[in-house]
């Protein structure tokens, strides 16, 4: 019995600063850790709820653009940071999702890092050049069959989410389309625009001004639902593709070994920001759709995406770096 109250005196003992640090976090300046450059989505996240978040706790929310690698760079320095809840990451499904299955990492999502919430999602949008002769999923299928392996498909690099995007949809159509991989996503539209290639899967927000503009053809959108912004484009689901559920996402993160009770304040300081009006009008107009969830709902968010892309990755027989 002596030794039992001596444990757990100790652990008391143990578990008083966790207490305390939690209580008295934030202190100091976080550093936000953004793995692309400027002006991306992910920065556009960061710094518009970033903002929000440091005016409710009074202090600097500074923002770090960590580029290189598709995100990865970045999301591996959040996990080899200290884990205090001081540095934490806007992470994408890239770098949390995909290129675990695709490249040696230096990191292991699920245990290396420390979910905070789900930040926000946007759906990938099928397109097709204006001269491709089909106005809908099904008489684009159908032409997919009739002319197997003169198609193409372009994407934003290898194993990239339009990569995976459009071996899914191979996959679930049982077509054979070829993939083109470009250096990001603006090389990709323009030829699209050129009709050098036939169709892509892109963030919503990417192709929408050529939507708009009739420039290219809207086929499915691979949402739960429509988006306002363009709500005469059918899901993949009302196109009769229930499976093709494609949505880039964008997710708070932080290094593993963070105490609990900081990760639940930094969970509850970003969905505290995410829930104003003015945070929820400025990424709406990005056509970002926020989420705001709990560390384990987003942990198995995750786990789950792994798993889909892993056997995508697996089943298409894409070749990876592993």
């Amino acid at each position: 019995m002596k030794i039992g109250g001596r444990l757990l005196a100790g652990l008391i003992l143990l578990l008083v600063p966790i207490a305390a640090a939690a209580q008295d976090f934030p202190a100091k300046p976080i550093r936000l850790i953004v793995p692309f450059p400027p002006g991306g989505p992910n920065d556009i996240i960061a710094r518009v709820v970033g903002q929000k978040m440091s005016e409710l706790i009074k202090q600097p929310v500074i923002v770090d653009n960590r580029a290189g690698q598709g995100g990865v760079l970045g999301t591996d320095a959040v996990a080899k940071a200290a884990p205090d809840g001081y540095t934490i990451a806007i992470a994408s499904a890239g770098a949390l999702a995909i290129s675990p299955s695709m490249e040696k990492v230096a990191y292991d999502t699920l245990k290396d890092l420390a979910p905070v919430t789900l930040v926000a999602t946007v759906p990938e949008m099928l397109v097709i050049a204006t001269d491709v002769p089909a106005k809908n999923m099904s008489e684009l299928v159908a032409l997919a069959k009739a002319q197997p392996g003169k198609l193409n498909f372009a994407s934003s690099g290898p194993g990239s989410l339009p990569h995976l995007a459009g071996e899914l949809f191979k996959l679930t159509a049982k077509i054979d389309i070829v993939h083109v991989p470009y250096r990001g996503a603006a090389p990709a539209v323009n030829d699209l625009l050129g009709q050098q290639v036939q169709m892509t899967f892109l963030d919503l927000p990417v192709i929408l001004p050529q939507i708009k503009a009739g420039t290219l053809r809207g086929i499915a959108l691979g949402g739960r639902e429509r988006a306002p912004t363009a709500s005469d484009v059918p899901t993949t689901a009302e196109a009769g593709m229930p499976d093709l559920i494609i949505e880039n996402w964008y997710g708070m993160v932080a290094p593993s070994g963070t105490p609990p009770a900081i990760i639940a304040k930094l969970n509850q300081i970003a969905t505290a920001a995410m829930a104003d009006a003015s945070v929820k009008d400025k990424l709406a107009e990005q056509g970002l759709t926020l989420v705001g969830d709990t560390p384990e709902h987003f942990r198995d968010f995750i786990a789950a995406d792994i798993k889909k892309w892993a056997k995508v990755i697996k089943d298409a027989g894409v070749e990876t770096a592993k």
